[in-house]
């Protein structure tokens, strides 16, 4: 059995597995899309490897991503979560996530879910970059750019531009694939939520 070809980036098993998985494919299920800008933003500053080995923890901390929940989440749930050993113990993240639900909230008001106010900057249909070497891979885009300023003016924090375009490759706005990747004609196909 041959060994398929994939991006170089992944390279623990947990990588793997979300490169494999999850990496790219388009997402239109709002708790999902609130994981992911939720995890984006704890790995400011961290490797994605070790934001993935806590994503359990923060599923459990965080009331299995019902917005809700978190949304009424005060500062005592957030010290309590300060001591959390499977979390990123980051005051600001941990708190920027109580606040973006709020803020996740307001924009479920206003456009019916998160999955409609996100799509609409690429227009419903994913950006397929066609990056044959991982040095093309981008690390912000004018789109990134366009949804970090909107979401900062909705209230939402640790949203920069390189965030948001490390969201756009996590729920599949686009897909970086490199095109020798096994997945990126897979996921090019696959425009189901997941």
């Amino acid at each position: 059995m041959s060994i398929p070809v994939r991006c170089t980036w992944p390279v623990k098993p947990l990588d793997v597995a979300y490169h494999d998985d999850e990496w790219g494919v388009p997402v239109h299920d709002d708790r999902t899309l609130f994981e992911f800008i939720t995890l984006e933003g704890a790995q400011a500053g961290l490797s994605w490897s070790t934001v993935l080995a806590k994503r359990e923890h923060y599923r459990e901390a965080f009331a299995q991503w019902d917005v809700d929940a978190i949304a009424a989440f005060g500062p005592d749930r957030v010290d309590t979560l300060m001591q959390n050993a499977g979390l990123v113990r980051h005051r600001q993240k941990l708190v920027s996530t109580v606040g973006n639900a709020r803020a996740f909230l307001g924009v479920q008001e206003a456009f019916g879910s998160f999955d409609a106010y996100l799509w609409r900057f690429v227009d419903g249909t994913p950006v397929d970059h066609r990056l044959t070497a991982s040095s093309q891979i981008p690390t912000q885009s004018a789109i990134s750019d366009a949804i970090s300023k909107d979401l900062k003016a909705r209230g939402f924090r640790f949203v920069g531009t390189t965030i948001c375009y490390a969201y756009m490759q996590a729920v599949g706005l686009v897909n970086d694939h490199l095109v020798s990747c096994f997945r990126h004609d897979e996921v090019a196909r696959d425009r189901t939520s997941r």
